[in-house]
């Protein structure tokens, strides 16, 4: 059991080496949409700070489905787009 906490710390040193602003929509711009929206920078910091190991996603879509903010109240997402374009320019990228 050991060698699995250690990963643990290890994974949750990781930091995103820089960071830019999505211009135009997709999925992946969507999905960043809804975690930052949760207070989240991404699905990493999600996983790291809520010790999960899968996020619920629309299997249609592939869209996140819910997600639980820090303070434990959940978000519920649409299949649909939600991230409309005047909210495109807000969202950010890390890159890692």
């Amino acid at each position: 059991k050991m060698p699995q906490v250690c990963e643990v710390t290890t994974e949750a040193d990781i930091k995103p080496k820089s960071v830019r602003r999505a211009k135009t929509w997709s999925d992946v711009v969507e999905n960043l949409y809804r975690f930052q929206q949760a207070g989240y920078r991404d699905e990493v910091e999600y996983k790291q700070v809520k010790q999960v190991e899968q996020v619920d996603f629309w299997p249609e879509t592939g869209f996140v489905k819910k997600l639980q903010r820090r303070d434990n109240t959940f978000y519920y997402y649409n299949r649909q787009r939600e991230c409309e374009d005047k909210d495109v320019r807000k969202v950010k990228i890390y890159v890692y």
